[in-house]
């Protein structure tokens, strides 16, 4: 198996140092609804998890909450709550819409302001090393202190430091990141040899990591607007804190839903909810329209195109119910190639565009074997054993179409026959009369998608 590692910046044979696959995951700031983006990421990891299992390993899985943070005292404040309500109320949503996107739980969900003590033994650790200095009543980390700084973004200090803005009398050198901030009047605060305040972003998610996985883990995930400066921070305070290299084996990112050209993000305010989304699909379209791209790349996020991924996991569940021949004497179509080239592409850094098209030949290949009569039990197994590693249910929608919706797929279904026969005439005469009565029809690897003219 080979994992692309964005410290080295090239795939790598896979080797965990131990007998348990130990997996960091940067959890959500809890202050807003999650949005598409942060689905995508869950399910990356998500299927990366359940994959790593199928191969064989044991994996301990952690992902912390961020439950204190300045947009969470300004939004709470803005609400005219406390912060812990605040973060309350989001952390129940989020386990809400990971379940209902059929996300496994994680072995821990620490939160930061549960881990005050580890957070504060490494600021004090890495004081009495010399990694970091007080400063009016707040703790900064010495960049300068770390030679390997900018390894994982692969970006060079002296670049780094001319392009960083003032940086005022509090800190020696622009880079510089808090560990510790003081404590402003009326926010939260935690009582420390420095004075009252509360935990630097950065520091949070190293302490959670060493405390639940150990000083060196394997594997650490989140988006790729994480590596810097979130996780090249959180490299050289682990590092030097510990003395222990590497802190992290391999570096997994997976790319960002845009809208767009943008990011999907709530500071820019363009966010599509998990919730609203779920409202429209199920959970099998919207896993399905994540994976057809490889995890590192962007998705730009289409409802015409979750619609598209609805239609083909519909092709999947069908797949499951043909019946095919039974009884002795029935030839018996076998899955083993079919396995196996799963196999080699997800050992391929998780190729999940790849693997889901052997999902799709599977179903065809059952569609056929059922036609003519030959038994298709053991493909129908397999393709069920794997959509499940990818984390697809393949469960009949509960919400039901409308009549026009079933109408215009019956009509799509007939010109797909007539095309599979080359009639096409009469196909080309079917998406006129649609495109007359204002529906538009596009050809799709997943197949034939509709959708109104806008």
């Amino acid at each position: 198996m080979k994992v692309f590692n964005t410290l080295s910046g090239q795939k790598e044979d896979f080797r965990p140092q131990g007998d348990v696959v130990t997996m960091y995951v940067c959890g959500i700031t809890a202050y807003d609804a999650c949005h598409i983006g942060h689905a995508m990421s869950y399910v990356v990891f998500d299927v990366i998890k359940r994959y790593l299992r199928f191969r064989g390993y044991k994996v301990k899985h952690v992902q912390n909450f961020t439950d204190i943070e300045d947009k969470i005292i300004e939004r709470a404040a803005q609400l005219g709550v406390l912060p812990s309500e605040l973060t309350s109320k989001y952390i129940d949503q989020y386990f809400i819409d990971m379940d209902r996107l059929n996300v496994e739980r994680a072995d821990a969900y620490p939160k930061a302001t549960e881990e005050i003590a580890k957070i504060i033994e490494m600021i004090q650790g890495l004081l009495n090393k010399g990694h970091a200095y007080e400063s009016h009543a707040s703790v900064y980390f010495r960049v300068r202190s770390f030679v390997d700084y900018g390894k994982l973004s692969h970006r060079n200090l002296s670049e780094m430091t001319s392009k960083a803005s003032s940086y005022g009398e509090e800190k020696e050198y622009p880079l510089d990141f808090a560990l510790w901030k003081a404590s402003k009047p009326g926010e939260p605060y935690w009582d420390s040899p420095w004075g009252q305040g509360r935990p630097g972003w950065h520091i949070e998610c190293s302490a959670m990591s060493l405390k639940y996985l150990g000083d060196s883990i394997d594997i650490h995930g989140g988006g790729q607007d994480l590596i810097f400066p979130h996780h090249e921070n959180e490299i050289s305070q682990s590092e030097s804190f510990t003395g222990v290299v590497p802190f992290v084996r391999y570096w997994l990112h997976n790319g960002l839903v845009q809208q767009g050209e943008q990011k999907m993000s709530k500071s820019i305010g363009n966010l599509v909810s998990v919730r609203d989304v779920l409202n429209d699909f199920s959970s099998d379209a919207i896993r399905l329209y994540i994976l057809s791209s490889h995890y590192r790349n962007p998705v730009i996020y289409d409802r015409d195109a979750v619609w598209a991924s609805e239609k083909g996991v519909e092709r999947l569940r069908l797949a499951l119910e043909q019946k095919g021949g039974e009884g002795e004497g029935v030839a018996k179509l076998s899955a083993e190639g079919f396995e196996q080239e799963f196999i080699e592409v997800m050992d391929d850094d998780f190729n999940t565009a790849q693997a889901m098209a052997v999902l799709f030949e599977l179903a065809r290949e059952i569609n056929r074997g059922a036609e003519q009569s030959m038994n298709v039990a053991e493909l129908q197994h397999t393709l069920l054993k794997l959509a499940g590693i990818l984390g697809l249910t393949l469960k009949e929608r509960t919400k039901p179409l409308l009549d026009a919706e079933i109408f215009i797929n019956l009509l799509v279904s007939v010109r797909d026959d007539l095309r599979q026969n080359e009639q096409w005439q009469l196909a080309d005469s079917i998406r006129k009369r649609l495109a007359d009565s204002g529906i538009t029809l596009e050809d799709v690897p997943q197949g034939t998608v509709w959708r109104y003219k806008r």
